[in-house]
């Protein structure tokens, strides 16, 4: 999915323009295992120095032996090590445009930090979830507060403000990675995002309604179009194609040699 046809472009060609357009990136690498991938990646500006090795991109596959190999290659075939890693998954492409440069921003303010997360508010409440007894099934709150008798029955302002992570930006220093062997380490540092942003895509649902929010929502957000007309509200002329667009591209030819299609 992630070179499928997104609101007019490659899904994949949205993280590449994050990277692109951000002022504090000097370097836009895509880590795949597919030569179509890396193709359509090139076609957008990405470099793909390497092809990542098949046991790294199993479907259980998770983050950290991906960035650590390719860190590695980087070092040993380059000698090129980055000051920060920013990972930007293809599958929440609408981010606010300064948002690789703010999370790069935060993570060099704070020495003492080991990356930087996107986040925005949580949508449901942990602390008004349950979890039920497989043996007696019996109901109990997932999470208590303290000081707060039966959290799950107080009003939300009375409870913690909690966050919810999302895919649109992680800034790590490489050592955390390397080292640690996290993609976090252990002092993480926020950046919270404008709810409105928030992507996910996995399902076919998810994908229209993220396709709706780069033609229509008016939202600024990094876009490889990078002007984007809205559709207009009075249509003056529509020119469409005939073959496969008017028709489904199946034609007859009778035995007096007239066409005919459907």
């Amino acid at each position: 999915k992630n070179i499928r046809n997104f609101a007019g472009y490659p899904l994949i060609a949205y993280s590449i323009a994050a990277g692109l357009q951000a002022k504090s990136v000097t370097r836009t690498i895509v880590s795949t295992d597919d030569e179509e991938i890396a193709a359509v990646a090139r076609k957008f500006g990405a470099q793909t120095p390497f092809l990542r090795p098949a046991e790294f991109s199993q479907d259980g596959t998770t983050d950290l032996p991906v960035f650590q190999h390719a860190l590695s290659w980087l070092a040993e075939h380059e000698g090129y090590m980055p000051d920060v890693v920013v990972q930007l998954r293809p599958t929440t492409p609408v981010r606010p445009p300064d948002c690789v440069d703010q999370a790069v921003n935060i993570l060099l303010e704070n020495p003492e930090a080991d990356s930087v997360r996107g986040l925005v508010d949580a949508g449901q409440c942990p602390y008004k979830m349950w979890q039920i007894n497989p043996a007696t099934g019996r109901m109990a709150p997932l999470l208590g507060v303290e000081g707060i008798k039966e959290a799950f029955n107080a009003p939300r302002q009375k409870l913690p403000q909690v966050y919810w992570q999302t895919g649109h930006i992680d800034a790590i220093r490489p050592h955390s990675i390397l080292d640690k062997g996290s993609m976090s380490g252990d002092v993480i540092m926020p950046l919270v995002i404008d709810v409105r942003y928030t992507v996910d895509i996995d399902s076919p649902a998810d994908w229209e309604k993220s396709e709706w929010l780069v033609t229509d929502s008016g939202l600024a957000m990094v876009d490889p179009a990078r002007a984007r007309r809205s559709f207009p509200e009075k249509v003056e002329l529509l020119v469409m194609d005939f073959d496969g667009v008017l028709t489904d591209n199946r034609v007859w030819v009778d035995e007096q040699g007239h066409e005919m299609v459907a």
